[in-house]
């Protein structure tokens, strides 16, 4: 910094107020462009350490993930966290550890080692985790997911919601046999599943009518589940005019098997999902229409709220699920 500083020809707390952007100081634009010359003339780097000593803490925020980073459409929320976190003039370290829990406390003790600023504990699937408690020595926020011990804050998608608007959706299409293919049973407790069909359920009643059994069956939210549970639900005496499938891969498998039995999409039959994944849902024919997981918002937002300084209440925020329409639902006619 000596250096940069007798090129730029200042004092060198000038130059360190020019590099570190000090609130306050007030340096003329010539001033300023000297500082910057200097520095790309003689090749100066912040000493990354050094700034740690003497602040406590880098300009770096942790995230660790299962599957997050090789997820097909997860992946947005690294984008959104390391948007955010680059806004404030912070790199994100993020390490995918493949459910390998060995690798994920080896990964969380180097970033701590490290004085992170703060560490995003993220999940492909909304779901409940036992949190690690090495994170309880620095700002944590789980994202996409729930701490089963209620300590860490977290965010995830607002399942119910998504659920209702989803089923909405159909109704206001004019159907009233609306049947719903879930990811997996209630007893899971998996709160995509859980929260998804309490959705569905407080738009049919919603509407006057009452939950009927026989048009809800239980998957495991995969493409030869939607394809086995749309033929049954097709077969019964009185057929649904919509299904509303919890997962876009599900509904692949409806689509699969409205081919087999020669029923068109969605003049037969309409067809709502759950994820927006984008290699999928575009691509189906027609259109999929369904809901987009707020990833990248929700990737963000965990930034915030680590720079915002939040404390370990255990508070869960949810984050709605935008509704995006292609050409797999169609109004229903009268005589249906």
């Amino acid at each position: 910094m000596h250096d940069v500083a007798r090129e730029a020809g200042v004092s060198q707390a000038t130059v360190s107020l020019v590099l570190n952007d000090v609130s306050g100081s007030r340096f003329s634009d010539a001033t300023k462009d000297r500082v910057q010359k200097a520095v790309e003339t003689l090749g100066y780097r912040t000493n990354a350490h050094a700034k740690v000593l003497r602040e406590g803490v880098a300009g770096m925020i942790g995230f660790i993930g299962d599957t997050v980073a090789t997820s097909p459409f997860a992946g947005k929320i690294i984008e959104g966290a390391q948007e955010r976190a680059w806004e404030s003039g912070l790199l994100l370290i993020a390490v995918n550890t493949g459910g390998d829990k060995e690798l994920e406390l080896a990964s969380l003790e180097t970033m701590l080692s490290y004085k992170v600023a703060g560490v995003v504990y993220a999940s492909m699937f909304h779901q409940k985790l036992d949190v690690p408690k090495v994170l309880r020595e620095v700002p944590t926020v789980v994202l996409n997911s729930e701490d089963k011990a209620g300590y860490f804050p977290g965010i995830a998608p607002d399942e119910v919601a998504g659920g209702f608007e989803a089923t909405q959706y159909l109704l206001d299409a004019g159907h009233r046999r609306v049947a719903m293919i879930n990811i997996e049973s209630l007893e899971s407790l998996l709160p995509g599943a859980v929260g998804r069909f309490e959705g569905y359920r407080r738009a049919m009643e919603g509407a006057g009518l009452p939950l009927n059994p026989s048009l809800v069956r239980f998957g495991e939210g995969s493409e030869s589940h939607g394809f086995r549970y749309a033929l049954e639900l097709m077969e019964l005496p009185e057929p649904p005019t919509a299904i509303f499938c919890a997962n876009d891969r599900t509904a692949w498998g409806a689509y699969q098997a409205m081919a087999q039995l020669g029923k068109r999409i969605p003049a037969d039959v309409s067809i709502i999902g759950f994820d927006n994944q984008e290699t999928l849902a575009p691509h189906l024919r027609p259109g999929l229409t369904t809901l987009n997981l707020p990833f990248e918002q929700m990737g963000r937002r965990a930034v915030e709220l680590i720079l915002g300084g939040i404390k370990p209440l255990g508070q869960l925020e949810l984050l709605g699920c935008s509704l995006i329409e292609r050409n797999s639902v169609e109004k229903i006619k009268e005589s249906q």
